[in-house]
């Protein structure tokens, strides 16, 4: 999975790209399924195919705490990380594809909305809102990962989560809590340092497969590792 961080707030990712990774076209199923499923395909370094799937991302949370700031509340982001931690894990989520969340504006609101018609108590404070949108992307994420992994026919063992949403812990742990696979996330600049690599073999800097490439990037950034808590998997 690749997120791509806000200038303002590195750890939180606007928009995010999950998806597998297959050698070749042939255990892929057909267009029209990967397109109902909401899958695309895009061509990889070395022929590989990849599964691709565009979640929303913490867009909603990003758009959530500038709210609050232009309303004069308190949005640092590390404190509502905090908060949000502690607060319970098992509120209800929301759909973060929900076209209604997609166009800037008052989030909060929409997610009230978005509870109030389907009859749903929905979160109240400034940590449930929080913790509500983490955990409605965490269950994003593990849908989205096993959907590409089902269609390009690839099992889905570990989630790697690289870019700005990396750095967000509690989403990180959620993941792998709803998934009940392990996380690794990092390096925060996967595509920096993938683009640097590939053009470097390119010039005959350096050699190597693809597995090559990313076990340099292991060497000098290694990742850290989320192990699904059974007690929290839902």
């Amino acid at each position: 999975m690749r997120t791509l961080a806000s200038k303002s707030h590195p750890e939180v990712s606007e928009n995010a790209l999950f998806g597998a990774e297959s050698r070749g076209l042939t255990r892929c199923r057909s267009r029209s399924r990967r397109a109902r499923d909401g899958c695309g395909e895009g061509r990889g370094v070395d022929g590989r195919i990849l599964l691709l799937h565009n979640v929303m991302g913490l867009w909603v949370l990003t758009e959530t705490i500038r709210g609050w700031e232009r309303a004069g509340k308190p949005a640092d982001l590390s404190t509502l990380l905090a908060a949000a931690a502690a607060a319970p894990a098992d509120g209800p989520v929301f759909n973060v594809n929900d076209p209604s969340f997609l166009p800037p504006g008052d989030m909060p609101a929409r997610i009230d909305a978005w509870f109030a018609a389907r009859g749903i108590r929905g979160p109240s404070t400034s940590a449930e809102y929080v913790r509500c949108i983490v955990e409605s992307l965490a269950q994003a994420f593990a849908d989205a990962a096993l959907t590409a992994g089902r269609i390009g026919g690839v099992p889905v063992r570990t989630i790697h989560i690289v870019g700005g949403g990396a750095l967000n812990e509690l989403l990180c742990q959620r993941t792998a809590d709803r998934t009940g696979m392990p996380v690794l996330a990092g390096p925060v600049e996967a595509t920096a340092l993938g683009n640097i690599l590939v053009q470097a073999r390119a010039v005959g800097l350096i050699e190597g497969t693809l597995e090559d490439l990313r076990y340099r990037v292991v060497r000098t950034h290694s990742p850290r590792r989320y192990d699904p808590q059974a007690s929290r998997i839902r």
